[in-house]
């Protein structure tokens, strides 16, 4: 019995790792590599947010998100980052429309568990710029205010440490940071974003 489970372990360890080539997909994959090491995967829906899509891809092309942190955490809700200032008050220097029913544009995404949407000001519809959330179960009430524009692929146990750590008002005492933001393409061509306003 014991070799059976040593040969298992053997095995296992001989497995390689999952890669970006290895989650078949044409839409535009972001990888998120934090300084613990650990790795956020989403997979981007073009189809579904193509302009919410195009900023995000465009700012990680930019190196924008390299460095900034995940200032907010809500546990059994959502973990949110993207703001430059690191207080949730900062944007690229730019909006865009909110990709949602609300705002008039059809977007089927729930906010489920995984899914990756745009945060904005609660009294602006076209207020996204940079910061976005990751939701860690399921939040159906922001279905049709907020552009979903994608899902994790891997690293939800990641997410999961970060809406969970130490934190005081929603700010985590000890925040994750974003050391670099990467993006696989596939057959999607990146666009320049639409933007509504051109802010300081």
């Amino acid at each position: 019995m014991k070799r059976v489970v040593f040969l298992f372990f053997v095995v296992l360890l001989m497995l390689p790792a999952c890669t970006e080539e290895d989650f078949k997909t044409e839409n535009p994959v972001i990888t998120l590599e934090l300084d613990n090491g650990g790795e956020i995967v989403i997979e981007l829906f073009p189809d579904t947010a193509p302009n919410t899509t195009k900023n995000f891809v465009h700012l990680v092309q930019q190196r924008f998100y390299d460095g900034l942190n995940f200032h907010r955490v809500v546990p059994g809700f959502v973990i949110q980052g993207g703001c430059p200032l690191g207080n949730g008050t900062g944007n690229p220097g730019w909006f865009i429309r909110g990709e949602f029913s609300a705002n008039g544009f059809d977007n089927p995404l729930e906010h489920q568990r995984g899914v990756v949407s745009m945060a904005r000001r609660g009294d602006s519809y076209d207020s996204a710029g940079s910061q976005f959330f990751i939701v860690v179960e399921d939040a159906p009430h922001l279905d049709g205010g907020y552009a979903a524009f994608g899902r994790v692929l891997e690293g939800m146990t990641e997410v999961e440490t970060i809406v969970n750590a130490e934190a005081s008002n929603q700010r985590p005492l000890q925040p994750r940071n974003i050391v670099k933001a990467t993006v696989n393409l596939n057959k999607w061509q990146p666009e320049e974003p639409e933007k509504t306003a051109i802010v300081n």
